[in-house]
C-alpha cells in the first residue's frame, strides 16, 4: 500500500520538474544541444553538435543523451540530462537508420566507415514540441456557489 503512495507522490514530484519541451531525440540522431555556461557573473549560450550514441531512462525526469563528435583528432563525449535546466534547447539536425539503442561501435570508427545511412524525416515538425493538452475542472456557475455558501451559513 505505501509503496503505491509513494510512487504516486514520486510521479508528482517528477511532473513539477519535467520540462515539456523535450523534442523527441533518437540514437543515430545528428543533434545541436544548446547548454547554459555560467562564467563568472556572465552567463552564455554554448552549442555542442554531435551524434547521439545512448538515450536512457527515456520519460523519466533523469533521462539523459550522450553526445559523441571528433574534435581536432579526438572524440569527445558529453552527456546531458535533457530535463536539466541548464540545457536550453536541443535541435535535432540530421536523422540516420540505426538498429541499435546503444552505439558504442561508433567510437572505433573513422572516416567514411562512421557515416550513417540517413533518413528523410520533417525537421521543422520534429523540432517543434506543441504544448500539452491540461485538462480544466468543469466550472460551475456563480449562482450555484452562492446558494452553497449560503446554506453552509444557514447550517451554522
Amino acid at each position: 500500500m505505501s509503496s503505491v503512495k509513494n510512487t504516486s507522490i514520486l510521479k508528482q514530484v517528477e511532473a513539477r520538474y519535467q520540462k515539456h519541451d523535450v523534442v523527441d531525440v533518437r540514437p543515430g540522431d545528428s543533434v545541436r544541444v544548446h547548454q547554459k555556461i555560467k562564467e563568472g557573473s556572465k552567463e552564455r549560450i554554448q552549442v555542442f553538435e554531435g551524434l547521439v550514441i545512448r538515450i536512457s531512462r527515456k520519460n523519466s525526469l533523469s533521462s539523459t543523451i550522450t553526445v559523441r563528435r571528433v574534435a581536432n583528432g579526438y572524440g569527445v563525449e558529453k552527456t546531458y540530462l535533457l530535463h536539466s535546466p541548464l540545457v536550453v534547447k536541443v535541435e535535432v539536425t540530421k536523422r540516420s537508420k540505426v538498429r541499435r539503442n546503444y552505439l558504442t561501435y561508433m567510437r572505433q570508427r573513422t572516416g567514411k566507415a562512421a557515416r550513417l545511412t540517413g533518413v528523410k524525416f520533417d525537421q521543422e515538425r520534429v523540432n517543434t514540441v506543441s504544448e500539452p493538452k491540461v485538462e480544466e475542472a468543469p466550472k460551475q456557475s456563480a449562482e450555484k456557489t452562492e446558494e452553497n455558501s449560503e446554506s453552509i451559513e444557514s447550517k451554522k
